[in-house]
């Protein structure tokens, strides 16, 4: 059995007064594709920044690599990938990564390195303003890959992109996960489940269930993920 690079154990989360997450424990195994899914304000961006460390929690205990989520340890070995990508739109696709070399103190060649881990090496000397979307959305996961990189992890990476982008960007998670990292992957569009080695299916800030895209299927009687994780929703199978 993999061993756990996360765990939540009994996490809460209050926003103005209302419990945004409730009761939160759930783990995901190193070197897996996990993804964390449900519709749009469920809650999965709390979640999320929870992990990285970013989010106040009202109580419960969320630990990265061992270690309290977001301490000073885990820094060079959490990346975390936004909604919104997180790079200057001024400066060439080198030059950011350069830029978030410099940074967090990675060598030079590491920046060269993850370009062609991503598929941009071409792409170097092009202004970011001028990507496309998805072009975009491979910039943006190649400032957070680190030669140290443990843990990544990602908020809705493929929000907006076609479904070749989409497929091309999950075939990079799949090499990144075969490397040995751990990716937690959010997203609100069930037919990414299938793409996932596990599944957190999140609704109104609880955990629904923690099982693989095969346990979904054979638990609802259904091939479609997303008539599956509806009827899970609806209360017809038990979660």
């Amino acid at each position: 059995m993999a061993a756990a690079a996360i765990v939540v154990d009994h996490l809460d989360v209050r926003r103005g007064g209302r419990l945004v997450l409730d009761d939160i424990s759930l783990s995901v195994d190193a070197g897996s594709v996990t993804g964390l899914l449900g519709p749009s304000g469920s809650g999965k961006t709390t979640l999320i920044r929870s992990v990285v460390g970013v989010q106040i929690v009202a109580s419960g205990d969320v630990r990265v690599l061992g270690e309290p989520a977001g301490s000073k340890p885990l820094r060079r070995r959490v990346g975390y990938v936004t909604q919104s990508p997180a790079v200057y739109l001024d400066l060439a696709v080198g030059e950011n990564l350069r830029y978030f070399a410099r940074v967090l103190g990675v060598d030079r060649a590491r920046a060269e390195e993850v370009l062609a881990t991503v598929d941009l090496e071409s792409f170097a000397g092009r202004v970011t303003s001028r990507l496309s979307g998805g072009q975009l959305a491979r910039v943006s996961l190649a400032t957070a890959l680190r030669a140290d990189t443990d843990v990544l992890v990602l908020d809705e990476p493929t929000v907006r992109l076609d479904p070749v982008l989409r497929r091309d960007l999950w075939e990079t998670f799949h090499r990144l996960a075969a490397g040995g990292t751990t990716l937690l992957v959010s997203s609100h569009v069930m037919d990414e489940a299938s793409r996932c080695d596990h599944l957190l299916l999140l609704r109104e800030g609880r955990l629904l269930a923690a099982l693989t895209p095969f346990e979904l299927r054979e638990r609802t009687g259904e091939d479609d993920l997303e008539a599956a994780f509806l009827r899970l929703v609806e209360g017809e199978v038990p979660a």
